[in-house]
């Protein structure tokens, strides 16, 4: 049994207590039963929200990319496919992926300079006997006055240049013109050359990528986008009829290189940072990429649409390279991207 002394003094430390978390209520200006009245219960209770808000299931809301981002994905896709399809045909007709200049295949070139004639009516006349005749015109790039006319086909030279001198009514020598042949064994040894370039470009780039991540799906997603921004633009220039040159297989190097950069970009901030989101992953790669990719085709699309009086060699660069960087974006930002996140969100990562 407790004394009446010992009882009397707990009941007085009890009613201290109590007046004591009252005083503390009033001057908070909270209500007694209020949890989040006592700052340290609020700080708490703060931090708690936050981590249930950052833990929060990414799928809770559903934004456009999340609904519609596997709808996209078949976007580049569908356009890949219509290309080897388009590419197939195409060989099946010609018998190569492509047209080829004499550079390529074989052929005459000849320069006429100080000669002044209609290119169209040249080029009608011409093609009644070579029909892959190939007529254009060489500007200075400051006043665009005519330097030289260049006449292009896989003939022998004498019959061309007869054809040449029977239209302009003049006598073609080394005053006004210039003629260069090149024989066909020596074109189909340079364009094989050229091809295997490319494979050997393509495999390297295989091995590096399937080094650097380790990882089966996320190395053929890079593949599959490096070869689309190869397909594509082949096909569109087999569309258009443009006889490629060595310059133009060479732009299809030059894509390989702008192709795995964004790829690679997006792959890394994706799968190895671990920072936000699949989402904002991805929007921070996409603000970098898209600038990079359009710094390169604002640099690019003047010189190919403005400046006149580039050579054909030129233009086929500017051209592959531009067409190239556009199936670059979608082939990076609707379908790899979608690969990856449709991979990240599968494994958790």
């Amino acid at each position: 049994m407790l004394s009446a002394d010992l009882l009397g003094q707990i009941r007085a430390f009890d009613s201290s207590a109590d007046c004591a978390d009252s005083i503390m209520v009033s001057a908070s200006a909270f209500h007694a039963d209020d949890l989040g009245s006592i700052p340290s219960r609020r700080i708490k209770n703060k931090m708690e929200q936050q981590s249930h808000h950052e833990h929060k299931p990414e799928h809770a809301k559903i934004g456009f990319y999340d609904k519609w981002y596997k709808v996209l994905l078949f976007i580049p896709i569908t356009i890949l496919i219509l290309s080897l399809v388009y590419l197939f045909v195409f060989y099946n007709e010609h018998g190569d992926f492509i047209y080829k200049d004499s550079s390529l295949a074989g052929g005459t070139t000849i320069t006429l300079s100080g000669i002044d004639t209609d290119l169209i009516e040249l080029s009608k006349f011409l093609q009644n006997d070579f029909p892959d005749v190939s007529v254009r015109e060489i500007k200075d790039l400051s006043s665009g006055r005519r330097l030289a006319i260049l006449i292009d086909t896989t003939a022998e030279p004498e019959p061309l240049k007869e054809k040449v001198e029977e239209f302009l009514n003049v006598k073609l020598d080394e005053n006004n013109s210039s003629i260069e042949f090149t024989g066909s064994s020596l074109s189909e040894n340079f364009y094989r050359q050229l091809i295997i370039a490319i494979a050997i470009s393509f495999v390297l780039i295989s091995i590096v990528v399937f080094f650097l991540f380790k990882n089966v799906v996320r190395s053929v997603a890079i593949l599959i986008s490096v070869f689309g921004n190869i397909v594509m633009p082949l096909a569109l220039v087999d569309f258009l009829g443009i006889r490629l040159s060595a310059a133009g297989i060479a732009a299809f190097l030059m894509l390989i290189g702008y192709s795995v950069d964004s790829d690679i970009l997006l792959t890394t901030r994706v799968l190895k940072k671990r920072e936000g989101t699949i989402n904002q992953r991805i929007f921070k790669a996409f603000k970098t990429g898209i600038f990079i990719t359009g710094t390169a085709l604002v640099a690019i699309l003047p010189a190919f649409l403005i400046v006149t009086g580039l050579p054909e060699s030129f233009k086929q660069i500017f051209l592959i390279v531009g067409i190239g960087l556009v199936a670059d974006i979608l082939n990076t930002w609707l379908m790899n991207a979608g690969i990856l996140k449709w991979y990240a969100e599968r494994n958790k990562l």
